[in-house]
């Protein structure tokens, strides 16, 4: 009896918890303190920035489809949510104004540039990274320093070639002339992609007789893909939202780029279209957007240098 009086429970509120109790007790106080940290550290701040990130595209795209009476009375209709949604202003963009050229002439622009600052970028980083030369070095830095140049600059003596060569209106102007900031940072973003690619897969090319060329195509630009695309997409978004540019070359309505025309097409004297506005901004973000995700993959691959030897 009396063992089994000491080993019975005791019903004594004040008595002091068993030892698994303890040992919860710390455990349970760690991982709430860990779930706090995390949600400091982690999780609000990546709240923010997705809020500072996405509001916006939520505020475009709740103005391309907000009606003009609940564009201008925020007393009576809440300014953060659409109470009648509207095609109006998607219609008017579309149909009555000439964005689906504008569109067109912006991917023409876009792409072309893009094409030709890759092809020029991809010799001059491979020749500074890989070519052994006295100032190679010293070349690459200024490349970059180049790109430094504000295009507020550059493009006062860029309009005295362009209306030399007869290329003012024209997006042909533009294609030609996008290049001069494009190459530069595509140079100098090789360069460095060049540079973690192992040089003994060349030297070994080299002692099979391969020529340079040869080594650049079969060898280099095959493991360099991540770099070329993280560079496309770079030289491709600068290309599609440059400003200066497009609104000192081009002139006539029906060439102008999305950025230059929804500013300059889309507000008539002191009248803002802010339904048309924003619809055209939104439409004009999506091709960079669908870019972006179709090639992420290769663009954090290019951006953490890695090659796989």
């Amino acid at each position: 009896m009396t063992e089994a009086r000491m080993t019975a429970p005791s019903d004594d509120p004040n008595a002091p918890p068993p030892s698994d109790a303890k040992a919860a007790a710390p455990a349970e106080a760690l991982a709430w303190e860990s779930r706090s940290r995390r949600m400091v550290t982690i999780y609000l701040p990546l709240a923010c920035f997705l809020l500072i990130l996405l509001f916006p595209f939520y505020w475009m795209t709740i103005t391309a489809f907000k009606p003009n009476a609940e564009l201008y009375d925020y007393k009576t209709y809440n300014p953060f949510w659409v109470g009648s949604p509207t095609l109006d202003h998607i219609y008017l963009l579309l149909f009555k104004t000439d964005y689906p050229r504008w569109l067109l002439t912006t991917m023409l622009v876009a792409v072309c540039s893009t094409f030709l600052s890759l092809l020029a970028s991809t010799l001059a980083a491979y020749a500074i990274q890989r070519l052994r030369f006295t100032g190679s070095q010293y070349v690459g830095l200024a490349i970059y320093l180049a790109y430094l140049v504000p295009p507020s600059i550059l493009f006062i003596p860029l309009a005295t070639m362009v209306y030399q060569l007869g290329l003012f209106d024209s997006p042909l102007a533009l294609i030609l002339t996008y290049p001069t900031f494009l190459i530069p940072f595509c140079t100098w973003l090789l360069i460095g992609y060049f540079k973690s690619i192992p040089f003994e897969l060349e030297e070994c090319a080299l002692i099979d007789g391969a020529t340079r060329v040869q080594i650049l195509w079969q060898i280099t630009l095959p493991l360099a893909v991540p770099g070329l695309i993280s560079a496309g997409i770079f030289s491709f978004t600068l290309s599609w939202n440059e400003f200066i540019y497009a609104l000192a070359f081009i002139q006539s309505t029906e060439n102008k780029t999305v950025p230059v025309a929804i500013l300059t097409e889309l507000v008539t004297g002191d009248v803002y279209q802010w339904g048309a506005l924003m619809a055209g901004s939104l439409l004009g973000s999506v091709p960079v957007a669908l870019f972006y995700s179709f090639f992420v993959d290769y663009y954090v691959s290019s951006l953490t240098g890695a090659v796989k030897e």
